[in-house]
């Protein structure tokens, strides 16, 4: 699926409607350049999802725990990251339980050591806006992308 979004607001939109699907376990990969809006993106699904404090970028810290009612998400941004060994010492495989929502930028970063991605959404620079390419690779993805098929101020095709 390709979404075409033509500024920021259309973008927070995007991370609303990903909301809607994404309250349950899952791992999605967010890939793009500095400054394509991945961080947007978090911070409106974080809304979306009913957080209410401040949502930080992990760009120096590497990961953000945020806890909602019902569930717990782990924000992660690897652009910093020399080695993916580095996340063992983040306790990456720790992770594996008590998380119910990883949200992963720059996942390359740390291949090898991820979890598998339910949902890899690609974001590039088209014009002012920007060009989302999304992908879903397991039923969950699938689950997850549905949710965005149904927005109103971004152009699908």
């Amino acid at each position: 699926m390709k979404l075409v979004v033509p500024d920021e607001p259309a973008m927070q939109e995007v991370g609303r409607q990903l909301a809607r699907t994404a309250g349950r376990p899952g791992v999605v990969y967010l890939v793009g350049e500095l400054g394509t809006g991945k961080t947007t993106l978090v911070r409106s699904l974080l809304r979306g999802l009913g957080y209410a404090g401040t949502v930080r970028s992990p760009t120096y810290t590497l990961m953000e725990p945020y806890s909602l009612a019902h569930l717990s998400v782990y924000h992660l941004d690897l652009y910093r990251l020399a080695d993916p060994e580095e996340l063992e010492w983040l306790g990456i495989r720790d992770l594996d339980t008590g998380v119910d929502l990883l949200l992963v930028e720059w996942p390359e970063h740390g291949a090898g050591l991820l979890p598998p991605a339910d949902l890899v959404i690609s974001i590039e620079y088209q014009g002012a806006g920007r060009l989302l390419q999304v992908r879903s690779p397991t039923p969950q993805g699938q689950s997850m992308a549905a949710g965005l098929s149904d927005t109103s101020r971004i152009v699908s095709s």
